[in-house]
């Protein structure tokens, strides 16, 4: 069974300190790459949504090598809650 895809983002961050959108879409890409609308910017949409419900905070930033910005989010307790009230434990992200 496949989450949604922005619980499925949501999920993903329940198990990591930290991750920027090129992170998420690597880790997700096995079960989700294949969808049309894996596009950076739909991931990119996901995670500011959830970022403005209040599920995942902005934790740090930097440029790459390239000079481009990079944004790492982390989940904080409302995205938590979220996750173990919504998420079945067998496919939480560990």
């Amino acid at each position: 069974m496949l989450l949604p895809a922005r619980t499925a983002v949501l999920n993903y961050l329940y198990g990591v300190k930290s991750a920027d959108v090129d992170q998420i879409m690597e880790a997700l890409k096995p079960e989700y790459g294949n969808e049309r609308q894996f596009t950076k910017e739909r991931y990119i949409d996901h995670v500011m949504s959830l970022e403005a419900n209040g599920m995942v905070s902005l934790s740090s930033h930097d440029l790459d090598k390239n000079g481009v910005l990079r944004m790492y989010y982390e989940i904080n307790d409302d995205g938590r809650s979220a996750v173990d009230k919504y998420v079945d434990k067998k496919y939480r992200h560990k």
